[in-house]
């Protein structure tokens, strides 16, 4: 018996243009044809397969929503897509081209010169330059204001001293946008650096034994007398309104990709329900069976229904932080439970590598937390609702 396609079955790319659907059906036909064989041995062995990266330049999806400089320019569905696609085989995959495009690309499209964005988004986008973001500290994760990491005047240029940690694609990165504080007191402020492979000073060991994100590179970045020439500071913003803007970013990306891993946890269980027999018949004929799939499948669609309409604003330039805070919010913890609900209609076999619902529930643990946590997220949608904060 073949299973039903959720999303044919409720219309739900049926809005799509042509363009859109060919964006998504090239970036599933290489992930799933490229990357998927590779994922279970990237998994296990803590590894990322960088070979793959100028194939990911070469199919667009390195600063896709990006213009110029070697970028694609697509529209935010079509990006969406993309970072669904990529999502569907590993949250890692998607992770890289996120990290790529919306924390390192972004920033030195919108606040960089022309100088800046000519040195670096070229070979960004086609794979050649790795770039990571540094933002969280070891002590400074859900408040960025209470970072510790410093920039220093000093003829030329500036110093900086500090650590940041949880930081994808630093251990291979040439490139990394580095947040630092300038000033002291009430006087202090927050400035982008972008920190170039072999600056004296600048070290990204690689940090290990992750049980989550494991197809992807996590790593530190060490800063100790590390001086950036004025060359390599962005111009055009300062304070937190830098940092944040790319984390919007990153999460639209978030709150798209992220329907990816929920979709292909659903479809392995779909799929299992009806070859999986107990008792003479398919377990997908028992009615808890059929409930959890309608739950998962019903989730799944509302979460597409969400991206879709966001997407909308965010090509009309009226898409706000809270609404993209929302969608991240939701949309990762529907894949979180769609992962949870999937494992348990494959039993015991849910917990085995050879199918994909742990590696994405442990992935997915991850997501929940990266990008501003699934907490932070609840109460900046709780003060936008009742113009209180919580936070203090």
């Amino acid at each position: 018996m073949k299973p039903a396609n959720l999303l044919e079955l409720f219309a739900v790319e049926a809005q799509y243009t042509e363009e859109q659907r060919m964006v998504r059906d090239a970036v599933r036909a290489w992930s799933r044809e490229r990357f998927l064989p590779r994922v279970q041995a990237a998994w296990r062995d803590e590894v990322f397969p960088d070979d793959l990266i100028p194939e990911l330049g070469a199919l667009g999806v390195l600063g896709a929503n990006l213009h110029g400089h070697g970028c694609a320019g697509m529209d935010s569905a079509s990006y969406g897509l993309a970072m669904r696609e990529l999502e569907w085989v590993d949250s890692g995959l998607r992770s890289f081209a996120s990290v790529q495009g919306a924390l390192c690309m972004y920033p030195i499209s919108a606040f960089g010169d022309d100088d800046q964005r000519a040195r670096f988004l070229p070979r960004m986008a086609s794979g050649e330059l790795i770039g990571c973001f540094g933002l969280t500290e070891p002590d400074s994760g859900s408040d960025p204001s209470s970072m510790r990491t410093r920039a220093r005047r000093v003829d030329g240029g500036w110093v900086l001293d500090g650590a940041k940690m949880w930081i994808t694609n630093a251990p291979v990165a040439g490139l990394a946008l580095v947040w630092a504080k300038i000033g002291d007191g009430e006087a202090s402020s927050i400035r982008g650096f972008l920190v170039e492979r072999g600056f004296p000073g600048f070290e990204t060991p690689k940090m290990r034994n992750k049980m989550s994100l494991r197809a992807s590179w996590t790593g530190e970045i060490v800063l100790e007398s590390c001086f950036v020439p004025d060359a390599n500071v962005l111009p055009g913003v300062e304070g937190l309104k830098g940092p944040l803007s790319c984390l919007t970013q990153a999460r639209f990306g978030i709150a798209w990709g992220a329907l990816g891993a929920a979709l292909c946890c659903f479809e392995t269980a779909q799929r299992y329900s009806l070859e999986r027999t107990q008792f003479g018949r398919p377990i997908g004929g028992f009615q808890l069976t059929q409930q959890k799939l309608v739950e998962m499948g019903a989730r799944i669609v509302g979460g597409h229904l969400l991206v879709a309409h966001l997407s909308a604003l965010k090509d009309a330039g009226r898409l706000t932080p809270i609404q993209v805070s929302l969608a991240k919010r939701e949309n990762v913890a529907l894949a979180l439970d769609v992962a949870r609900s999937a494992r348990g209609v494959l039993g015991g076999n849910g917990i085995m590598d050879e199918f994909p619902i742990m590696r994405h529930a442990a992935n997915l643990e991850s997501v929940y937390t990266y990008e501003g946590t699934h907490e932070v997220h609840t109460l900046a949608i709780g003060r936008a609702l009742t113009g209180l904060s919580a936070f203090e």
